[in-house]
């Protein structure tokens, strides 16, 4: 597979040796404030068995460009020049109702952001029958097993049971295994996966992309991989394009990229990885000011603990059964000393969100004991914890920036809304309003959020620009301890390396300590003095990070590390 010169040509001389044939695609967007040229001049082939990465920053047209190809774009957008052949056919020139039958069928596609792309009101076993009906892959006698079977193909655990489950029912990982499962209901022919495995642990990441690859060799299929895991796209593609504005800035088959990058853009994606870094700082591409030396990463020794956590239970009674209950946190204990980060890790469904959404008093535990700065904490029930006066001094960074984020608020007002109900310090009440303008603009440079970003909605944000107001409101009554949740999953990795370099600043600046809850684990040692692993909910290892993950006793311990993928640096 190689990388087509983009040279204009006519739509209707499509290759007829590629399977997708994109030629000299632009895509504008009209906007009031004029045009965007969104994507400008991309060429690239792809043939049958084969995988394509293309890789980026948020913002370079990669989403973009899979849109074109699926003819999904908003109502604003138009391609504006070049072709776009699949099998022989002109894409561009389609009639409506001939891409309804091509999408979901031929092509098909696995989204971002999996909750938007399932109806919140149907089950979501119901929606892969929708597939299936819709594109005459099942009738009503055979569509329930065939939804079960597309279930059980990307390892969803009881699939009877989560057949019947609604989307807020179910985890953000548990949702993007059911959105792949939709997209391969169909056995389609080319399959565009956009950032397919942002929400899943590390060895539920490979065992759906092996499923992936193997589908896509047994059946011959094509498939275009959208990713900012520089690791996922060096494991799974034959052929890799790197997209900066709109452009293809390089493209070369994968091990030859890695191996040998030639555009400076390139080589920026690939300092910012943290496979193989030793230190957070060695993640910030050269041409970044210089930063100072990150404090050591310490275990806390001899010290009372900020954070203790004994024997903590959380049960659910179960649904299907007419008794029994579920054990998502099974008698774990822990501690966080002060000042210090500790990471929590396991696959999803292993209690770690579960067990961090009681540490914050959100939820209320079956039994055991929490004590934050010598107070049992765990005895105030959730629903009045809001009222305690410690609640300023655990706060959290949730996973999802966008969601987290109330769309009516500015990026001021988000970032405001803990200093009016808690105050500066988050125990002596709201803060005066002619304070808290200041107060504001100096989190936000804290935080390297511009100040002419502060009246913008979270709307008009990037990731990273929202990932850093939720950050700057999470630390403007000065916590003492932050629980961090998947902080930099949805970010490309230079986003990533600033929201990490930042959270290194913050802590050696503000003395926090962290529970950096993550499946990523090249990024928790470089954060992180001490990691927890839980599997099933329980501990099944703990210690200094530099040992667990360097010579790990327990064997799903080493599941996890060797499931890493890994870019051939």
């Amino acid at each position: 597979m190689t990388a087509v010169s983009p040279t204009v040509v006519s739509p209707t001389g499509f290759s007829p040796a590629a399977f997708v044939d994109v030629r000299d695609l632009s895509v504008d967007f009209k906007t009031r404030n004029g045009t965007v040229h969104a994507v400008r001049h991309v060429s690239f082939t792809l043939e049958k068995g084969r995988t394509l990465g293309i890789v980026g920053e948020s913002g370079s047209g990669k989403s973009v460009t899979s849109y074109a190809l699926m003819r999904i774009l908003d109502a604003a957008g138009v391609i504006a020049g070049g072709g776009i052949g699949f099998d022989g056919m002109d894409i561009a020139a389609a009639s409506e109702r001939t891409m309804r039958d091509i999408r979901g069928r031929e092509i098909s596609m696995i989204f971002q952001n999996p909750r938007a792309a399932l109806d919140p009101i149907r089950k979501v076993g119901h929606q892969i029958e929708d597939v299936l009906r819709q594109h005459v892959q099942a009738d009503r006698s055979n569509a329930y097993e065939k939804a079960i079977e597309a279930l059980t193909a990307v390892r969803i655990n009881n699939p009877r049971e989560r057949y019947h489950a609604y989307p807020f029912e179910l985890s953000g990982g548990m949702c993007q295994r059911i959105v792949i499962a939709l997209a391969l209901a169909c056995r389609p022919q080319l399959l565009i996966a956009d950032e397919p495995t942002t929400g899943l642990d590390v060895t539920t990441q490979k065992a759906v992309m092996d499923l992936v690859a193997e589908l896509t060799r047994a059946r011959g299929m094509a498939m275009i991989l959208i990713t900012h895991d520089l690791g996922l796209a060096a494991t799974y593609c034959d052929h890799l394009i790197v997209m900066k504005s709109g452009e293809v800035v390089e493209s070369a088959p994968a091990l030859e990229l890695f191996r040998n990058p030639r555009h400076a853009y390139t080589k920026k994606l690939l300092k910012a990885t943290p496979h193989g870094c030793a230190s957070v700082r060695d993640l910030l591409p050269e041409d970044e000011a210089p930063r100072a030396p990150a404090a050591p990463l310490a275990v806390a020794k001899d010290r009372t603990p900020l954070l203790v956590v004994d024997r903590l239970v959380k049960e659910y009674p179960l649904k299907s059964a007419r008794s029994g209950v579920f054990r998502a946190v099974d008698g774990i204990s822990f501690t966080v000393g002060r000042g210090e980060s500790v990471g929590l890790v396991g696959e999803s469904g292993c209690g770690k969100s579960t067990t961090s959404a009681i540490i914050m008093r959100l939820l209320d535990p079956t039994s055991g004991t929490i004590r934050f700065d010598g107070v049992d904490v765990g005895a105030t029930p959730a629903a009045k914890f809001a009222r305690s006066p410690l609640r300023g001094r655990l706060q959290m960074v949730f996973q999802d920036a966008t969601d987290s984020l109330n769309p009516r608020f500015t990026a001021r007002r988000a970032i405001a809304d803990p200093l009016l109900r808690l105050g500066a310090g988050g125990e002596g009440g709201p803060m005066p309003k002619a304070e808290i303008g200041a107060r504001v603009e100096e989190l936000a440079a804290l935080c390297g959020l511009p100040a002419h970003l502060l009246d913008r909605f979270p709307h008009q944000l990037s990731g990273g620009q929202k990932a850093r107001v939720g950050i700057a409101r999470a630390i403007a009554v000065s916590p003492d301890l932050l629980v961090l949740d998947e902080p930099t999953a949805a970010l490309d990795v230079s986003v990533q390396a600033v929201v990490l370099n930042l959270l290194v600043d913050l802590k050696d600046k503000l003395g926090m300590s962290y529970l950096f809850v993550s499946h990523d684990l090249a990024v928790v040692k470089l954060l992180c003095a001490r990691v927890i692993v839980m599997k099933g909910g329980r501990i099944v290892e703990e210690g200094a990070c530099d040992q667990v993950l360097g010579a790990p006793r327990h064997d799903y311990t080493r599941s996890l590390i060797a499931a890493i993928p890994h870019p051939p640096l």
